[in-house]
């Protein structure tokens, strides 16, 4: 870092021999291991992700309850050892939350839960399945659309 303020254009982590943050366009996307302990960051990205695009903190929060259930519900299913894929995506006047884990074949969210049934009464849309992952393992995803008129103000 220079002096008096300036950042360093490398990014924060350049000090540290690290690549800074490169602008992805409207997408951040996180991996994490399949492990509840991993659920606290997960709701802190989304709570930062929402409230750069909301007016309220009933909708940020509204936002970090739907992808703490799409989270919890995955880690849940995931094969030991698995990670957990979680990108938000910005669309006009929504945010669009897509997760997915590899899990054991016939594996499936229990849409009849208490948790399943908030996040389909918060989200303007909730679509998951199951399909062959890269390695050809089953992965289950779930995809989530939060429109600004339902929940992000």
């Amino acid at each position: 870092m220079s002096g008096r303020g300036e950042r360093d254009s490398r990014g924060p982590l350049a000090g540290f021999g690290l690549p800074g943050p490169r602008p992805v366009g409207d997408r951040v996307v996180v991996r994490v291991r399949a492990d509840a302990v991993n659920l606290p960051v997960m709701r802190e990205v989304a709570a930062t992700t929402a409230a750069a695009g909301v007016d309220t903190l009933a909708a940020t929060a509204d936002v970090v309850l739907a992808v703490d259930e799409v989270c919890t519900t995955l880690i849940a299913l995931a094969e030991p050892g698995a990670v957990v894929d979680c990108a938000f995506v910005r669309h006009a006047g929504a945010l669009g939350i897509e997760a997915s884990v590899p899990a054991p074949r016939g594996a499936a969210p229990d849409t009849t839960s208490f948790g399943w049934r908030v996040l389909t009464a918060l989200a303007t849309s909730v679509d998951w399945g199951v399909r062959p992952g890269p390695d050809g393992r089953a992965t289950v995803h779930i995809s989530v659309v939060l429109a600004r008129t339902a929940v992000l103000g």
